[in-house]
């Protein structure tokens, strides 16, 4: 039987000599007129071979590797970068497909990607860059480029996507970018650009999808091209200073963020956008006028914000949204009347998570539809007219998290059902009329960092069971009617960093635990009815207190740190799956036990904290010296040992004490002379009342007359008038609630709790 080899390409020769030059010759042909791809052939035996066509794709990076022109480009590129962390080390032997950043085409070996984000670089981009003749993708984000954007940008004739966002960029927009006509992505956001927004930005690209320019310092109008981008989805021009009205914008937005700016007059209906728009944060402007009611409209709506504007009025009934929305934030405005009965559709449905009508005028009670809320994790209603009591069923709200409904009007009790909102973070009813006991079954709040019940009509005592609340943090109680001893459930509370129980009606001797917390930044017992001595026990616990290592000079400007705590949990917000909620504690690390009843000497080490920065042991009944210890206290900016018996010299080395802006040693039996050169005269004053001591305020030395005639009521006064009492011995607990890794709010705007302004 005759022999015969078939080519399964459809080439049939005889000869088997033939055969294989020809099939050789066919494959080179073959390579050279496609050279991205090559066919296996199988020759085929019609008496021993099964015929089988494959077709096999090989990868660039493979077979050709990096374009020599693209590899020049780059090396040359990145010759003047620097690099601290050598993120592109791996550039350094053969640049290839697959080095740091680095994306080619499988069919023409040519850099078609260039992702650099977040590797440390800075220094100035080389105009090579712009021979990447096939880039499509340019990111150079979260590095630390500067000078201005390079005008040879406008060369990359293919790219779609250009991000520089988190540089330092900086001038205005070169005009070559209007070449760029297939962009679909242009970041530009967190720089230092100035000038106007270009009024070629919304038509030299007409695939235009995505455009952030936020966080930089632009300012003019909106111009009119964006408002008629078709192709327009996502808007960000928040944090500039643009001005003028908000246009009506004409595309089917599905994000607009133009927070932080200087944007003026009435709120538009967004009608274009009615079925798309996601996201709508118009935050810090100064639009005037009411809500319109079309802005409910917006079925698709999941974020409104419109927080720290001019809106007035009331709320119409019609103001209603669809059960999708999941932030509504109309906080720091001017809006008033009842709060609204009904904020979506359907209550059972709704995943509505974050609910803020803070700081406007609202009035009458909560609405008990507001417990129906299910999906509810953070609800402000502070510093509005609001009256009535807590509604019974708030703790219905089994997910929520965040509870202010300070600076109110509220009456009646703290409802015992709020234990069943277990998963409670703060709880922050200060500056109302509540009344009442503490009850014993708040220890269920055993995840409960912030309780602020402050400035209310609260009396009995603070429970043994409240040990259970081992999370608190921050605690306070002062300005109620509280008393009874401190018991040991305080000492349960490790994490303490602030505590105030001043102006109640605690009595007793201090315990020995008192000072025993690590963490405590401020403690203020004063104003009660504690007696007995200070015990001197180990101050050098708390770090905040103590925290000067052996050897650490003395700092020439006392600054307040600020701790943060941070609480992550999953939810789903546009596409997210992380939310944040976290506060920062920042405050004077302060002890205050002024206006009680306490005797004896005032211990040495507590002279010796040198952390400390506010010290007021005022109005008491202490006696003895002041240790030496006292010049020690580096970071103290404020002495108030006014009103007692301690008797004495003056230690010289206070006067070495650069932070300290307030001394008030007035009113005790202190002696001996106080010398000029000290410069005692700045603390106007200081050692009024004491009729054994001299200072010296004259070149003839010390004189009884030029001591200050002040009394204390005289001194009390300036205190509470002058600069102390703004920032001195405060506590801001911020608290904040956003989407995403960015967030729930496109803003990053975060939330005060004064807990304690009054000296």
């Amino acid at each position: 039987m005759e022999e015969r080899w078939d080519f399964d390409i459809m080439v049939c020769k005889k000869g088997f000599v033939f055969v294989h030059l020809s099939f050789f010759l066919f494959l080179f042909l073959l390579f050279l007129s496609s050279p991205f791809t090559v066919f296996a052939v199988s020759l085929k035996n019609n008496n021993d071979f099964v015929s089988e066509n494959v077709n096999m794709n090989v990868s660039v990076s493979g077979m050709l590797g990096l374009d020599s022109q693209d590899r020049a480009a780059l090396l040359l590129f990145k010759s003047q970068l620097q690099q601290p962390s050598q993120s592109l080390s791996s550039w350094d032997g053969f640049l290839g497909c697959n080095s740091t950043g680095v994306t080619c085409s499988n069919q023409t070996g040519r850099v078609i990607a260039l992702n650099l984000t977040g590797l440390n670089l800075s220094g100035q981009v080389h105009p090579s860059l712009c021979n990447l003749a096939f880039l499509e993708t340019l990111i150079l984000s979260h590095n630390s480029f500067n000078d201005s954007v390079p005008f040879f940008f406008g060369k990359f004739s293919s790219l779609r996507t250009l991000d520089l966002s988190y540089n330092l960029f900086s001038g205005v927009v070169p005009s070559t970018l209007m070449e760029l006509h297939s962009l679909v992505q242009l970041d530009l956001s967190h720089n230092i650009l100035v000038g106007t927004i270009p009024f070629w930005m919304g038509n030299f690209s007409v695939k235009l999808k995505k455009l952030s320019l936020s966080f930089n310092s632009f300012h003019g109008e909106i111009p009119e091209s964006l408002l008629n981008l078709l192709a327009l989805r996502y808007l960000d021009l928040s944090h500039n200073y643009l001005v003028g009205n908000v246009g009506e914008f004409r595309q089917a937005l599905g994000h607009i963020n133009l927070e932080a700016n200087l944007l003026s007059g009435t709120l538009p209906c967004f009608s274009a956008s009615s079925a798309s728009l996601s996201v709508l944060n118009l935050a810090n402007n100064s639009i005037i006028g009411g809500l319109p009611t079309c802005i409910s409209a917006l079925r698709g709506l999941t974020e409104l914000n419109l927080s720290f504007n001019g809106l007035r009025y009331g709320i119409s009934p019609r103001f209603v949204f669809s059960v999708k929305l999941v932030v509504l934030d109309l906080s720091f405005n001017e809006l008033s009347g009842r709060l609204p009965s009904k904020i979506v559709e359907t209550s059972e449905k709704s995943g509505l998570l974050l609910l803020d009508l803070s700081h406007n005028h609202f009035s009458g009670n909560i609405p008990v539809t507001v417990t129906e809320l299910k999906s509810l994790q953070a609800l402000f209603l502070s510093n509005n007219l609001l009256t009535g009591e807590i509604p019974s069923r708030i703790g219905n709200l089994t997910y929520l998290q965040v509870i202010d409904l300070s600076h109110n009007l509220l009456s009646g009790s703290i409802p015992l059902n709020i234990v069943g909102c277990f998963q409670l973070l703060a709880l922050v009813l200060n500056n109302n009329n509540l009344s009442g006991e503490i009850q014993p079954e708040l220890d269920a709040l055993d995840s409960l960092k912030i309780l602020d019940i402050s400035s209310n009509q609260i009396s009995g005592e603070i429970p043994l069971t409240l040990a259970g609340c081992r999370s608190l943090e921050v605690v306070d109680f002062s300005s109620n009617n509280l008393s009874g001893y401190l018991n040991d459930a305080i000492t349960k509370w490790s994490n303490l960093r602030f505590l105030s129980l001043a102006r109640n009606k605690f009595s007793g001797a201090l315990p020995s635990w008192l000072l025993t917390f690590s963490s405590i930044r401020t403690m203020d017992l004063s104003g009660n009815k504690f007696s007995g001595y200070i015990v001197d026990g180990n101050f050098n616990i708390s770090l905040n207190f103590n925290n000067f290592g052996a050897g650490r000079t003395a700092p020439t400007v006392s600054s307040v740190t600020s701790t943060k705590l941070e609480i992550k949990f999953s939810v789903i917000v546009a596409g997210r799956t992380e939310l944040s909620f976290n506060y920062d504690l920042s405050t004077a690390v302060g002890l205050d036990l002024s206006d009680n009843q306490l005797h004896g000497q005032i211990p040495a080490g507590l002279f010796g904290l040198q952390s400390l920065e506010y010290l007021n042991l005022s109005r008491n009944f202490l006696d003895g010296q002041m240790s030496e210890n006292v010049g020690k206290m580096w970071s103290l900016r404020v002495l108030d040992l006014s009103h007692n018996s301690l008797s004495g010299q003056i230690p010289d080395n206070i006067s070495s004490l650069g932070n300290l802006t307030l001394l008030n040693l007035s009113y005790n039996c202190f002696s001996g002379i106080v010398p000029k050169k000290q410069g005692y005269w700045r603390f106007s004053g200081a050692f009024a009342g004491n009729p054994h001591l001299c200072v010296e305020f004259a070149d003839d030395g010390c004189r009884k007359e030029s001591l200050p005639a002040v009394s204390g009521k005289t001194f009390e006064r300036e205190m509470d008038e002058g600069p102390i009492s703004v920032w001195m011995f405060c506590v801001s607990a911020f608290v904040s609630f956003y989407s995403g890794i960015v967030a729930l709010f496109c803003s990053t705007r975060t939330r005060n709790y004064i807990l304690q302004t009054k000296l």
